[in-house]
């Protein structure tokens, strides 16, 4: 890494950051103080704006960088990723959009307790969201830490560390400032960074094919390692039966947490009408499904360019594969092409972590304000503090927990954090989710045993599997209390969370409120009496 990368790197990271708290400043200043205005923008955005913040939200550094990565590296089996994150907002499309935005007003648990008695399931769902969040927020400050410090050129503990601690305190002032409103300009600014760039990568390495992507493919087998097993099914997932299983896990994990994750169901709530949600994840579709298939012609590109072999001795895990890439295309190290071209992708980057940990803080601050701090205070006890106040100081407080974490974990693999997030999201909040709009005897007991029994059997086979314990690669290589085979617990948490709000709810004694169901579901599919 030479001198110009880094300080024209650093020049880009600061005019990016710059720019944010700008924004910040500005919002700050014109916003009201209110509850809609800090959780949901006001409700002001467009179709059009809310869908490329939506865009922002999801594509995060590891798609950007993890999955081209993972095609350079394994091929045909690297590519099904992109499948799995794009066919994920189907499911959100025709299941869950329109529903949110009229049943609920800021988090997951108002869409549940239209229905059910308020208190023990905010806290459920408030716990599980909260969960989910900081899972998802530590796997972008390890991120954060590993890959930017990697960019500039620091490799040492210092440099990921002092990394880490200052995304963390950025993500805290743009929530604590701007809110909603300044997060969404934040993550619509980093949507168009990163289609910009991936445009003008895609494009140069077609041109360095001549257009031929059956050239394109054709060298990126050879270069591989592998000949024509690179572009065939099996290389990564393919081993065994385990293996097999595991793809299917994490397959069911990412087609179907998406439509759990609670910073992309907050966002349902900054749009005016429940047409305007779904108008909102029909742009989303259309940036992130181009995206995703750009991310192919990269991960083929850093293959056929780069070569598996130098793609893998410089990051095991592949993650530099597009920096290279970049490098390359631009004339290689030490030409002011390479080098701009390089800073470019390494500011996007930069970019993409700051823009996706504001919006998970901002959920997670919600829902420890709007459900948890409402529900656990004494009932009848007036509140000392305003829900505002507490979210700020929540998002502080998150924020300290993810940079605590961040630093712990900073030397270990957090490919399984992210799998993690999106299995729990898909064992504990899907099920209740989908329960509470479409099944009429759904009762509250249901409702909490469908959200803790997603959630606790999805941490503890975690626990359980290879990636803690047991394996070379695990957090913890020198110990093996490994019972659970699979590295994704999705195949066997998420039938765990449907059964478990379905056994709830037939033990129960408690009537189902036949009224409150008809009433959430004319709401539901009407709007009649949205907020």
């Amino acid at each position: 890494m030479t001198g110009d990368h880094q300080l024209l790197a650093l020049l880009l990271f600061s005019a990016f950051i710059a720019g944010t708290l700008a924004i910040t400043t500005w919002v700050s200043r014109h916003r009201r103080g209110s509850a809609e205005e800090f959780y949901a923008g006001g409700r002001l955005f467009s179709p059009m704006e809310n869908g490329f913040a939506i865009a922002g939200d999801y594509m995060s550094a590891a798609s950007f960088l993890g999955i081209s990565g993972l095609i350079a590296l394994f091929g045909y089996d690297g590519m099904l990723y992109s499948v799995g994150f794009l066919v994920a907002w189907l499911v959100v499309l025709f299941l869950v959009a329109e529903l949110v935005r009229n049943c609920g007003r800021f988090t997951l648990a108002d869409v549940i307790a239209a229905r059910m008695r308020e208190r023990p399931v905010r806290i459920a769902a408030g716990t599980s969201s909260v969960t989910v969040s900081v899972l998802y927020l530590v796997a972008q400050m390890v991120g954060a830490g590993s890959l930017v410090a990697l960019l500039l050129g620091g490799t040492s503990e210092v440099a990921r560390s002092w990394t880490v601690i200052g995304v963390g305190a950025l993500m805290v002032i743009y929530v604590s400032l701007g809110g909603m409103r300044a997060t969404t300009w934040i993550q619509i600014v980093k949507a168009v960074l990163l289609m910009a760039g991936a445009v003008a990568l895609t494009v140069l390495v077609l041109l360095r094919f001549h257009g031929d992507v059956n050239q394109l493919l054709t060298s990126a087998a050879e270069r591989s390692g592998h000949g024509r097993d690179f572009l065939a099914p099996g290389l990564r997932y393919g081993g065994d039966w385990t293996a097999r299983l595991d793809f299917i896990s994490l397959g069911l994990a990412l087609v179907l947490g998406t439509a759990g994750l609670p910073h992309i169901l907050s966002r349902f709530y900054t749009v005016p009408t429940a047409r305007a949600a779904r108008r909102s994840v029909v742009w989303a579709i259309g940036l992130i499904g181009s995206f995703y298939l750009m991310t192919i012609v990269l991960g083929f590109g850093a293959a056929a360019i780069v070569g598996t072999g130098e793609v893998r001795a410089s990051n095991a895990a592949g993650n530099t594969a597009v920096p290279l890439l970049a490098l390359d295309l631009g004339g290689g190290a030490g030409s002011t092409g390479g080098t701009v071209l390089f800073a470019v992708v390494a500011a996007v980057a930069f970019a993409t972590i700051l823009a996706v940990v504001a919006g998970i803080t901002l959920a997670s601050s919600a829902s420890v304000a709007h459900d948890l701090y409402a529900s656990l205070r004494r009932p009848g006890r007036k509140r000392r503090y305003g829900e505002v106040a507490v979210a700020r100081v929540a998002a502080a407080g998150v924020g300290a927990v993810a940079i605590a974490l961040g630093l712990l974990a900073q030397d270990l693999n957090v490919a399984f954090l992210v799998g993690l997030a999106f299995a729990v999201a898909a064992s504990a909040n899907l099920p209740v989710l989908l329960y509470s709009l479409f099944w009429r005897n759904f009762t509250t007991r249901g409702a909490v045993w469908s959200v803790y029994g997603g959630l606790v059997p999805a941490v503890l086979l975690v626990a359980l599997s290879p990636v803690v314990s047991g394996s070379p690669g695990a957090l913890f290589p020198g110990m093996d209390f490994q019972v659970f085979p699979l590295e994704n617990p999705g195949m066997v948490s998420i039938p765990l969370g449907f059964l478990a709000g379905w056994l709830g709810t037939v033990t129960s004694r408690e009537a189902p409120d036949e009224a409150r169901h008809a009433e959430t579901e004319v709401r539901a599919l009407t709007g009649a009496g949205a907020v």
